[in-house]
């Protein structure tokens, strides 16, 4: 198979487009991918990091008002269909999968005038703009929650996939994940990111909550502030917890995320898709933290699903201390029968299998 996979801007549509390409390469090991995204988003850095040949193409998203820069989008996207067009004719793809984000409108119709067959993948419980788009051109539009289905009412097939990123995740090392962090195998491990790159707000009501966390010896709380807020963060919280036990752990970043997150308890953090399905499928139970600052609001959306099926407890970032996410935690854990039905809500969501329904698709949409 060759496959050119698009999406751009945040990892959100990045890793699922490289999850579905590395599950076809792991079936069968003679695909080719190419990935075209833009210059000056994170999949320039993250696509090659990952091994995958990458294109870009130059594009922007329109403004919600009218405007001059609105015109010169138009002008940027008509390019941008025209190198598409130049890159698929030269990769000559059986299929090519779209994400989301701005670069995929130029790609994934310049496909589709082509007839190349066109897979879109909206990963969010309220789909995007770009999708919402590019549904009426594809031959196929997957959904991460199945009530997003009916968000694509012109499109020629919907099937609900879930989230690709939750097919690697069921594969990491628990023991792994223990080790990394120098805590005993079988202890009781509470997670609390902020996102690849922190959250503010979060790191705010961490630094609160440290004195009780630090006093903890039942539970490990690990806290990943984020690379750019690690030094203030952590030093506000030797500050504020003097003496910290090794019950307390403060890190910038995690690089085996995966490994620690099958080591966790219990999951503090925010609600991206991609997230949400690492979670749902090993079947975690968490403390959702919406982000207030994107699209939509659409971080609300996917953790009231979770909320709403009683995986999760939803916590509004406007609601948000560090006595009141103390409070919670301390709920959760000390109620084990609840625990262990938030564990059963969450895994029952979960769609471990999700990369190869999408695999299966391309497939079925190459053959025909």
């Amino acid at each position: 198979m060759r496959i050119v996979l698009t999406g751009g801007g945040t990892g959100g549509h990045i890793y699922p487009a490289l999850a579905i390409g590395k599950q076809m390469q792991q079936e069968e090991p003679q695909t080719e991918l190419l990935y075209i995204g833009t210059s000056r988003g994170l999949e320039s850095r993250i696509v090659p990091e990952a091994g995958v040949r990458f294109e870009a193409v130059e594009i922007t998203g329109f403004r919600r008002k009218l405007s001059v820069e609105n015109v010169r989008t138009v002008i940027r996207f008509m390019k941008g269909v025209s190198r598409s067009k130049e890159l698929l004719k030269a990769f000559k793809p059986d299929a090519v999968v779209g994400t989301g984000g701005y670069v995929c409108g130029p790609v994934m119709y310049a496909a589709a005038r082509l007839g190349i067959p066109t897979l879109v993948h909206e990963q969010n419980a309220v789909p995007g703009l770009t999708n919402k788009f590019l549904s009426r051109y594809a031959d196929c539009v997957a959904v991460s929650f199945e009530a997003s289905a009916a968000s694509f009412g012109k499109a020629k097939r919907t099937v609900y996939a879930g989230n690709p990123c939750a097919s690697h995740v069921v594969k990491a090392s628990r023991s792994k994940g223990y080790a990394s962090l120098g805590i005993a195998e079988g202890s009781r491990i509470v997670l609390v990111v902020g996102g690849s790159r922190g959250a503010q707000a979060i790191n705010d009501a961490m630094v609160a909550m440290a004195p009780a966390a630090a006093r903890s010896r039942a539970v490990h709380y690990v806290f990943v502030t984020g690379e750019s807020y690690y030094e203030r963060t952590s030093a506000a919280i030797k500050e504020a917890a003097p003496g910290i036990t090794n019950h307390l752990h403060v890190l910038p970043y995690l690089h085996n995320m995966p490994e620690v997150l099958a080591a966790s308890t219990l999951v503090v953090g925010r609600a991206g898709a991609s997230s949400l399905a690492e979670l749902t499928a090993l079947g975690l139970p968490s403390i959702l933290i919406p982000s207030p600052n994107v699209t939509n609001n659409h971080q609300e959306a996917n953790a009231r699903n979770l909320a709403d099926a009683g995986a999760a407890e939803l916590m509004l970032e406007r609601e948000l201390s560090g006595d009141g996410l103390w409070s919670r935690i301390e709920a959760i854990l000390q109620d084990s029968a609840g625990l262990q039905r938030m564990k059963e809500a969450s895994r029952k969501l979960g769609m471990p299998g999700s990369a190869s329904i999408l695999t299966a698709e391309l497939r079925r949409l190459a053959k025909k």
